[in-house]
């Protein structure tokens, strides 16, 4: 297989010599010298963009939590660069990268797997990290196992710091009451569209606790994503989290909700579910499962004292309910991190995207 015509752009500036190797070797190549980061303004966009599914608006002006307003905003995604080599993986390359989102620059850990890619480019796997507080957040720190199993697997993986971590532009506003954070994921799933070694068309979505609730929303806002694989999510609609999310201690993977907050701003301005139960409708992906993009698998501890189990029984049924293909995994006593089930839980995840993603 002869390897891909790569055009000269920054990102593949990765001097990435596919023929004739039988892996990438990019510290030894000076093609790989790091670009000069230009935050003054954003590179010209890249020219695929991600597919939205279209409603008709019934307001003029959607709130920017709707899964309306979402579907009516563009995300470009654009031009993926390295700006840092890191030590390589079992079988696959380690990059500091990053790309932009509404004039931010967010920065992401980029693997790519060693050796010739298929004809039509690397599987993808758009990977969305729970809550960690942002000023502790680091890139090559967390999840290190989890971003292994999948790249190891023949996979590219694309983890968004979000903004407001690590060295990303902006603030970090929080998950729930903010639409940022998904926004920059759908960016991102626009620049890995875009990446000449991935295949546009076979890209997954893999999410923890915060990150598998930016899964679900993305899934049901764009057509891009063939599947996703969700872990511990915070995916109960809106009005599930007010009633049945109460946390006394903080954990992992979410942070503690308190009495003020997105909750009572929310309820403040918009009044209750019960006041208001359209407002509440019109943010909950939930509410707009049929939509959803691809299928999807379900991962949560029967102990996690973080993320209630109940949330995820409560999306299979769902999603079940409009038809929809979804496979749900409890773990008894196991925690919000899957630790006593990570390596049944990884096994069951990567077969998941063989079988919808890289098989398709």
């Amino acid at each position: 297989m002869q390897p891909r015509d790569l055009a000269p752009i920054t990102l593949i500036t990765l001097g990435i010599a596919l023929a004739g190797c039988s892996g990438l070797a990019p510290v030894a190549r000076p093609a790989l010298a790091q670009p000069a980061p230009t935050a003054t303004a954003p590179p010209p966009t890249a020219t695929a963009t991600v597919t939205l599914t279209s409603t008709p608006s019934p307001t003029p002006t959607p709130h920017p939590l709707s899964i309306e307003f979402l579907r009516e905003s563009n995300f470009p995604g654009s031009v993926i660069t390295i700006e840092e080599v890191l030590s390589s993986g079992a079988n696959y390359h380690r990059y500091l990268a990053s790309y932009w989102s509404e004039g931010l620059r967010i920065y992401a850990l980029l693997t790519v797997p060693f050796g010739e890619p298929p004809a039509t480019g690397w599987p993808a796997i758009i990977f969305n990290h729970g809550f960690i507080p942002p000023d502790e957040y680091r890139t090559t720190e967390r999840y290190v196992a989890y971003v292994d199993g999948f790249a190891r697997n023949g996979y590219i993986v694309f983890r968004s710091d979000y903004r407001g971590h690590g060295d990303s532009d902006g603030l970090a506003q929080g998950g729930y009451g903010s639409p940022d954070y998904t926004v920059d994921v759908l960016n991102a799933l626009a620049a890995i569209r875009n990446f000449e070694l991935a295949d546009s068309a076979r890209v997954g979505m893999w999410g923890h606790s915060m990150g598998g609730y930016i899964t679900l929303r993305a899934m049901v806002a764009s057509d891009d994503i063939k599947a996703g694989v969700i872990w511990a999510g915070v995916v109960a609609s809106y009005p599930d989290l007010l009633e049945r999310w109460r946390r006394s201690t903080s954990g992992p993977g979410t942070p503690t909700p308190t009495p003020r907050g997105w909750r009572g701003t929310l309820v403040e301005t918009y009044g209750s579910p019960q006041e208001n139960p359209q407002f509440w409708q019109s943010i909950s992906a939930n509410a707009f499962l049929e939509d959803l993009s691809g299928p999807v698998q379900l991962h949560h501890g029967t102990a996690d004292t973080s993320v209630p189990f109940e949330f995820s029984t409560l999306l299979s049924g769902q999603i079940q309910a409009v038809g929809g293909t979804v496979e749900y995994y409890e773990y008894p006593g196991d925690n919000h991190n899957l630790s006593n089930y990570f390596s049944l839980a990884m096994q069951r995840s990567v077969e998941f995207f063989d079988r919808y993603v890289k098989g398709s």
